[in-house]
């Protein structure tokens, strides 16, 4: 096997387990600060609950332009090593948590150490043939989405028949299994002296060369955008399928089901996508997908039945699909020599800052317009992204590709 495709099968595991360890706690997290660290207040547990999910997506956004940083010094297989390595032992850590605040530094540490996915990518995008690019950037996609589809599901099966603290272990082992995969396995052919001898700027000054790049600045508009989109209208899908489905009667499955189409579609979508984009071009790819996404939204806002919002969320997953493999690969593409760790950590940001002003944004936002109106929100800021995206990429097809 040729040794780019050993990185793409090692890193899609590595990929899996990390997303998967980091939404396995959702199914169990209220219970676990009520039965196992000692809180009462149902009120007082579900303001912790959303206070320690988000803490690790705020040091994420905070410091991952600063690895991506080190990663162009030093290499993104050093990152990729310290990131795994140190995600495995913080999240065996969250096991012997004993108060809420212990568990919400563990996270908010997490986050601080995290960096594995945006590593992962511009390791895979420094190591693949230019023609298989878009293949590349599918597949490894489609890996963090399988973690994140499954991961829920898992943590919830575990949490039943080994207990909550043992999942932590359990998560932190995996993540050492997949450090050491990629530690043996991986290989990257990085010139450090070469580096070395490149200017060094700092995070900010390297933030201002790289927005300076009209299509980055777009590619980074639709990452946050998608984020967005997806997240601020999540916490009221339940309730909405409540109001489509009129009765209590298996609602926790259609809720669940629901939330899961999306990626499940998406899984399927990302490598097809992504191939197809080697093809026809990323940029192709990138502007029709991101019309699509938009226009699927309004069939959210108008569902009359639960299977209606059904096919409507799997229609979003197949565009969303064809989003994040070619903004990486477009990322790759417009990214100057030696910063591409540095722009995909920027990117990995301002996915960290949709998530979280996406669930903010939605709940303050819900009274007012409710959530086929936060649909239709969605809907059209994606349509405004995409005439940004027509503008910067596709109306006047650049003949650089690398500044």
């Amino acid at each position: 096997m040729e040794q780019w495709k050993k990185n793409l099968v090692v890193l899609w595991f590595g990929q899996f387990l990390v997303m998967a360890g980091m939404t396995m706690i959702i199914p169990f997290l209220s219970l676990y600060l009520q039965f196992d660290l000692g809180l009462t207040d149902q009120h007082e547990i579900g303001i912790w609950a959303g206070i320690i999910f988000a803490g690790n997506f705020v040091t994420s956004f905070i410091f991952q332009p600063i690895w991506g940083r080190l990663a162009d010094r030093y290499g993104r297989k050093m990152m990729l090593l310290r990131s795994g390595f140190g995600m495995a032992v913080v999240m065996a850590l969250m096991g012997f948590a004993t108060t809420p605040w212990h568990l919400l530094l563990l996270r908010m540490l997490n986050g601080t150490i995290s960096g594995f996915n945006p590593a992962s990518i511009a390791l895979i995008s420094s190591t693949t043939p230019k023609n298989r690019m878009g293949f590349a950037m599918g597949t490894i996609q489609s890996g963090g989405i399988a973690g994140t589809i499954l991961g829920p599901f898992i943590g919830g099966l575990l949490a039943d028949t080994i207990g909550f603290r043992p999942i932590f272990y359990l998560t932190g082992a995996f993540l050492f299994a997949a450090s050491l995969l990629a530690l043996f396995i991986v290989k990257e052919p990085f010139d450090r002296a070469k580096a070395a001898a490149r200017e060094q700027v700092s995070v900010l000054q390297g933030f201002r060369q790289l927005s300076g790049i009209r299509e980055l600045t777009a590619l980074f508009a639709v990452t946050f955008l998608i984020q967005f989109a997806m997240m601020s209208p999540m916490t009221l899908i339940p309730l909405y399928v409540q109001e489509l489905h009129g009765t209590t009667e298996n609602l926790a499955f259609f809720a669940g089901f629901v939330g899961s189409v999306t990626g499940l579609s998406n899984l399927v979508a990302s490598p097809l996508l992504g191939r197809l984009s080697d093809r026809i071009g990323a940029e192709r790819v990138l502007g029709c997908a991101l019309l699509g996404a938009a226009l699927a939204f309004i069939p959210q806002a108008l569902a009359g039945t639960v299977w209606q919002l059904l096919a409507a969320r799997f229609l979003l997953g197949v565009f969303l699909g064809g989003l994040i493999p070619a903004v990486n690969a477009l990322i790759r593409k417009y990214t100057p020599d030696g910063m591409e760790s540095r722009a995909y950590s920027f990117n990995t940001s301002t996915l960290s800052l949709g998530n979280m002003i996406g669930p903010i944004t939605g709940g303050a936002l819900s009274g007012w317009i409710g959530i086929q109106g936060l649909f239709i929100l969605s809907g059209v800021l994606l349509l405004a992204n995409a005439a940004w995206v027509w503008q910067s990429l596709l109306r006047k097809r650049p003949v650089r590709s690398k500044a």
